[in-house]
């Protein structure tokens, strides 16, 4: 009992200048093997109850923890998943990023994230970065890899899975929400209300997502008949909405507006309120993404919806294919989108 003790003292001593506990330490302090330590810590590995409760002693004792990293090194397996991501304050990104990390976890997976905000050049050093720990997947909320890179991944065995993007003739899984759809279901709607004087806002970020949506929210108002007015200038924020009611509003006597984002929607609203702008008697107005914010009293906003469940489920059933055997056959889905009514549109007529 004194030797054990003195043993325990010694290695306090010998940590005083040093930050983490080593499985050596744990060995020595419990009296085992440094392989017994390693089985202790394996799930359904062989270890004998005595060893077993030496080991997880000494460990508490010393404030042991696993290094998984240097295990999925060793083992060549990792349960990191990388995820690069830009704008991550914005609510529909934060929202989506709290929902994926939650499900990795309940998974037994981490999440490496990166943000891509800085990224000038581009997210292809980003993506070797995250290749370097040896991760299962990555997952791409902004930017566009190029196919060299998605190319080097795949021949690495890791899964690229492309969020709400495109990259054409990549290797790559693509999970995208039917903007395309959602768009239509927008102009639709506003044309049911009996707006003509349509106007359909975005913001100069010319991102894949606010493109399709834009292009084809005007497509089907030009089929009716109309031409609607366009705003594309700033970043994608609701300063940019408010700007954008001002200007459409300052020059164009206008009853309908698409909002290519539920967040520039919000900042639209209020700035047509604030140039006195009657919601939805003279003005009828459509979000899309349904961000918790669109359903809070003072907006009621009117919107499409992409169900973040339905998002989040298809990524992490690409990333567990290979680890279900299937190998890296790619994953190309469209998920279904659907209008949120409140209280921005007025009636159909």
């Amino acid at each position: 009992m004194e030797a054990s003790s003195d043993r325990e003292e010694q290695l306090k001593r010998d940590r005083a200048t040093r930050n983490f506990v080593t499985a050596e330490e744990v060995a020595r302090l419990a009296g085992v093997s440094r392989s017994a330590v390693s089985r202790t810590f394996t799930p359904g590995a062989s270890v004998s109850a005595d060893v077993k409760q030496r080991v997880q002693e000494a460990a508490k004792t010393l404030g042991y923890r696993v290094n998984r990293l240097a295990r999925s090194l060793i083992s060549d397996q990792s349960n990191l998943v990388g995820v690069v991501g830009a704008n991550l304050s914005l609510p529909f990104m934060a929202r989506q990023l709290d929902e994926l990390s939650r499900a990795l976890l309940r998974r037994g997976m981490q999440c490496l994230l990166l943000n891509a905000a800085e990224a000038e050049q581009g997210i292809t050093p980003l993506l070797e970065l995250i290749l370097e720990f040896r991760v299962r997947a990555i997952v791409v909320m902004s930017g566009s890899p190029p196919t060299s890179i998605i190319d080097e991944c795949m021949a690495n065995g890791v899964r690229v899975i492309l969020v709400n993007r495109q990259a054409d003739d990549a290797e790559a899984d693509t999970i995208i929400s039917d903007d395309l759809g959602g768009a239509r279901i927008a102009a639709e709607r506003l044309l049911r209300a009996g707006c003509r004087r349509i106007g359909v806002v975005g913001s100069g970020a010319r991102t894949p997502t606010q493109i399709r949506r834009r292009v084809a929210f005007t497509d089907c108002v030009e089929e009716a008949g109309f031409k609607p007015i366009v705003w594309a200038l700033g970043e994608t924020t609701y300063e940019t909405g408010m700007e954008a009611a001002k200007g459409l509003l300052g020059s164009h006597d206008l009853d309908g507006v698409f909002c290519v984002t539920d967040l520039l929607a919000l900042g639209f609203l209020d700035g047509a309120r604030g140039m006195g702008r009657r919601i939805p008697e003279d003005l009828s107005v459509i979000g899309f993404d349904d961000i918790p914010q669109s359903a809070w009293a003072p907006y009621g906003l009117t919107t499409v919806r992409q169900s973040m469940s339905d998002l989040t489920g298809s990524v992490l059933a690409a990333i567990e294919r290979e680890m279900h055997g299937e190998g890296m056959e790619l994953v190309h889905e469209v998920l279904p989108v659907e209008l949120v009514e409140r209280a921005t549109v007025r009636p159909s007529i």
